[in-house]
């Protein structure tokens, strides 16, 4: 299974998901012209990634902004680490956000309060 590394652009986060590490990253803004066209292997990544995960699987999200139907594909990838989870795969969300982002906390808080993840909240500058 190959890296998948996307560039951030103005309207999409930068992606980086590497199976050997176990570690996934997604940071930026996401509002994306077609969102189908560009969560879409992100999701078909996870879940082949899913069916050999690494022992621990750490998900560091940093977004600035995100539209709803971005947060609608973001629920996907966070429901993909919960079966993870339920499966029996060590797996947590650092879910990063600027100290003064109340919004963005929140969304954190929402997508924590109905998974079985292990969300860290971290404040950043």
């Amino acid at each position: 299974m190959d890296i998948l590394n996307i560039p951030e652009s103005p309207d999409t986060p930068a992606v980086n998901l590497d199976p050997t590490t176990g570690i996934i990253e997604m940071s930026g803004k996401s509002l994306p012209e077609n969102i189908k066209e560009f969560y879409g292997p992100i999701i078909n990544w996870l879940t082949a990634y899913s069916t050999s995960p690494q022992p621990q699987t750490l998900l560091r999200m940093r977004m600035d902004y995100f539209n709803t139907a971005s947060s609608k594909m973001i629920m996907e990838i966070l429901e993909v680490l919960d079966r993870m989870h339920l499966n029996g795969h060590n797996v947590k969300v650092e879910w990063r956000y600027s100290v003064d982002d109340e919004d963005m906390l929140e969304s954190g808080e929402d997508y924590a309060a109905l998974l079985n993840i292990k969300f860290d909240f971290i404040a950043c500058q």
